[in-house]
């Protein structure tokens, strides 16, 4: 049977449920999204005359739900477009829309009799092969399905997504013993292709994979920092990006979450693993359980109640201020500066386990935590394995793609050193699991195999070998290619690498891929090598960040010092790279994703493709440094969003030049790759990827693809000049700004200026101008704006603070 997703029903609106919904839109699937009926009436609706057979009160629940999802920030829809593939309901006069779905998706309240009244409902209507999965996190699958036909429970399984959906990877897929395999496979492919998921097959056992280790070593880590009485802004120092987690850390992460959920998780999972002697110790502690149910019974919830283990406080300024939570007299204190010597000195260090092991040698009490609950965390992973997981691996990928961690724990074991780390756990207290020692003894000395930084095995403790790991074609990882010697040229700031097939990629690997000249000259040296002896040029990294822009520092530093000259040669390479690349003889895709803002979003404007990934965050910021953009950003936008309405006869070009201002004059920035299209930052022959482990590998197939349909350099394009009336327009919008206070005196030069660029000058009447004449205005007034006093203040506070000045 082959299945397909033409059309998506989530029944629940809740948080879950309803962002569940909004990334399938993001998908392009249509989305039924259903909720329960109100059994009463709200005030608002009473003051109406509303009653409850009303469809505005019925549909209530569900459009409330919708709503949140829709102004949820961080988005959870790409667009307000793809909003619009949901259509909503209730599940009294809308339930026969469920037999429409090819996936329905339970995401009600947990509670296993509504859940099971639910699926007898849903049994009698679905479609015969429609596929039925449930996101509950912790109620056993197989029981949810019970006394359901033989059809229903042959494609029924659990699909637990992390929540935000749309930002966190991690999907785990759990089959019964009668789910049909095919249905397996099915759900995973689409998981990781059309949803961008990191999809991971889960055992049926409580919390199943990410929830279960995680709430295990946090009880552990509660326990422990309420003992021995740390603060929370010390924990959330020790504990976040330094070894390896997100920002959040540990009690940023419990705010985010919801201390009310923490609470309500851990309560139900205690109970169902009795067995887990380990886990009970910690979840049973009574200073931690006492103090969490303290906080929820005040309403002291986390983020959603803007009090938890932090308080956001509102000073006079109107700047936002996080009092951390003082867990002795439970009071909210003045922010404090939280320093370490261990962690001072590894805080430049990029590779995690070098960082780790610095860390857990070290002898303050920074050093003392990350040993226990690194320690623990190992010896508790490892006892969880046949129970969760049969090896490493799922463990692993279940733990970096959920929470966004570095590496899992049997990753950070290897980089530990695995013998050396058993010991040292013996003697802290910490003992692994038996069939640890069992591999070191029958002369396994890590948990995988690695050839040329490729995971190629893992160790499967049952079979006492390593478990082969296929290779997944749809992935490429730079680092492992360069480690088996696939690097052509490299030099501090990138390097060039074979791809194979023909193309090669140019990788930044500057801090934050800053643009600087050891980038543009292996640019060049790139495409000097594909016109000569390759067919074509991928531009993209593994990194994080695509690129944060130009290297501001050596602006302001040649123009504080007057280096003009240096500083226009610059700008000139620059234009001229990009340039080259837009009508190059054979293909350039670029291939960005997370940040590529100002010179970033240039170098992306400038391919012959892009290739991007869903969650890409792009716009021309430059004002925000005192600038204007001047690598061709301010000639793109006009040819890209002016040039097409300006050939039809007599259209007036103000509407499009005002929207051009708009982006670059507020500094506008795409917040997914989807958006960065209608800012015209992407054309309608660009792609998006949804899976980031993916973007790499499509982009090598788009060259190849362009390749093979007989790939042509562009024709040279003029752009339309709008000349001196349009100049005046805009002019006036911008002095209008000013007068109203919304703009700084700086800000009306930067913009008369951006301006000045966008109409190409004071020209008497429209012209169609070479693009080269846009570039050489660029460069001009950048320069010009370079030598003003208050925009090298605006560089100098970027550098410094990371955020732009308003003077």
């Amino acid at each position: 049977m082959k299945y397909h997703i033409r059309k998506a029903c989530v029944i629940g609106a809740g948080t879950m449920g309803a962002a569940i919904a909004a990334h399938l839109a993001n998908a392009g699937i249509p989305v039924i999204l259903l909720d329960v009926v109100p059994d009463k009436l709200t005030q608002e609706e009473e003051k109406s005359g509303l009653t409850l057979a009303d469809a505005q009160v019925r549909n209530r629940i569900v459009r409330e739900g919708f709503e949140r999802a829709r102004k949820a920030r961080p988005a959870s829809f790409f667009t307000d477009e793809h909003a619009n593939l949901v259509r909503l309901g209730n599940l009294e006069d809308d339930f026969q829309w469920v037999g429409e779905a090819d996936w329905i998706i339970e995401v009600v309240v947990e509670n296993l009799a509504i859940k099971r009244q639910l699926m007898e409902k849903i049994d009698a209507v679905r479609s015969p092969n429609s596929i039925v999965s449930t996101n509950t996190s912790g109620i056993p699958i197989s029981s949810i399905a019970e006394g359901r036909s033989e059809g229903f429970r042959q494609h029924f399984l659990g699909t637990h997504f992390f929540n935000p959906p749309r930002y966190l990877k991690l999907l785990e897929v759990i089959p019964t013993k009668d789910t049909l395999p095919e249905v397996v496979q099915f759900i995973h492919h689409f998981g990781e292709f059309n949803l961008g998921k990191g999809v991971v097959i889960c055992k049926d056992t409580p919390n199943f994979i990410a929830n279960r280790l995680a709430f295990g070593s946090a009880a552990f880590a509660l326990d422990y920092i309420l003992e021995h009485e740390y603060t929370v802004e010390e924990v959330d120092a020790i504990t976040g990006p330094v070894i390896g987690n997100p920002k959040t850390a540990t009690f940023r992460l419990m705010d985010l979450v919801g201390i009310d959920v923490w609470e309500h998780v851990g309560r139900n999972l205690a109970p169902a693993i009795l067995h887990d002697q380990h886990a009970q110790k910690y979840l049973n502690s009574e200073r931690v359980n006492n103090l969490v149910h303290t906080l929820v019974s005040t309403g002291r919830l986390g983020n959603k109640t803007h009090q938890g283990f932090y308080k956001e406080v509102r000073q006079p300024d109107g700047k936002k201020e996080f009092w951390a939570l003082n867990l002795k007299t439970l009071e909210y204190e003045l922010p404090q500066k939280v320093r370490f010597e261990s962690i001072g000195k590894v805080k430049d260090e990029e590779n995690l386990g070098k960082r780790l092991k610095a860390l857990i040698a070290a002898d303050d009490r920074a050093g003392q935590l990350v040993r226990a609950i690194t320690y623990q965390s190992l010896a508790y992973a490892s006892e969880r394995i046949p129970e969760i997981a049969d090896t490493p691996k799922p463990i692993d990928d279940a733990m970096r793609w959920g929470f966004g961690r570095e590496a899992g724990p049997f990753e950070i074991w290897d980089m530990l050193g695995v013998a050396d780390t058993v010991a040292a756990m013996k003697e802290a207290g910490f003992p692994p699991a038996q069939w640890v020692e069992k591999m070191l003894e029958s002369g396994f000395t890590s948990f995988y195999q690695v050839k040329n930084g490729a995971k190629e095995g893992v160790y499967h403790p049952a079979r006492n070998e390593y478990e082969s790991i296929a290779s997944h074609p749809s992935y490429i990882v730079l680092q492992e290619l360069k480690s088996a010697g696939k690097t052509l040229k490299a030099n501090p700031g990138a390097s060039l690498i074979d791809l194979g097939d023909g193309v090669l990629c140019v990788e930044f690997h500057t801090k934050v891929n800053a643009l600087d000249d050891d980038i543009f000259n292996m640019l060049t040296e790139a495409l000097d090598l594909v016109e000569k002896d390759y067919e074509g040029l991928v531009v993209g990294n593994d990194a994080e960040q695509f690129s944060a822009g130009a290297n501001i520092f050596m602006i302001v530093m040649a123009a504080q010092n007057g280096m003009w000259d240096t500083l226009d040669a610059a700008v000139r390479k620059m234009q001229g790279i990009n340039m080259r690349m837009r009508y190059f003889s054979k293909p350039v895709v670029i291939a960005p994703a997370g940040l590529a803002i100002g010179g970033g979003a240039e170098v992306l404007m400038h391919g012959n493709r892009v290739v991007a990934h869903a969650e890409l965050y792009t716009g021309l910021v430059e004002v925000g440094v005192g600038v204007i953009p001047a690598g061709g950003g301010t000639k793109e936008l006009v040819r890209r969003i002016l040039n097409p309405a300006m050939y039809t006869q007599n259209a007036e070009p103000l509407p499009f030049l005002q929207r051009i201002f708009e982006t670059i004059g507020l500094a506008k920035v795409a917040t997914s790759a989807e958006e960065a299209r209608r800012f015209g930052f992407l054309s309608p022959a660009d792609r998006v990827v949804m899976n980031r482990s993916h973007l790499l590998a499509e982009a090598k197939r788009e060259v190849l693809h362009m390749i093979a349909d007989g790939y042509r350099p562009l024709i040279p394009e003029k752009v339309y000049a709008a000349g001196r009336d349009a100049l005046a327009a805009l002019r006036l919008g911008v002095y209008m700004m000013n007068q109203g206070g919304y703009i700084t005196d700086h800000e009306k030069l930067i913009g008369e200026k951006a301006a000045y660029v966008m109409c190409g000058g004071e020209l008497s009447r429209p012209t169609w101008m070479d693009e080269q004449y846009f570039l050489d205005l660029e460069r001009e007034v950048f320069l010009s704006l370079c030598g003003e006093e208050k925009t090298q203040q605006r560089l100098w506070h970027m550098l410094q603070t990371g955020k732009p000045l308003r003077n």
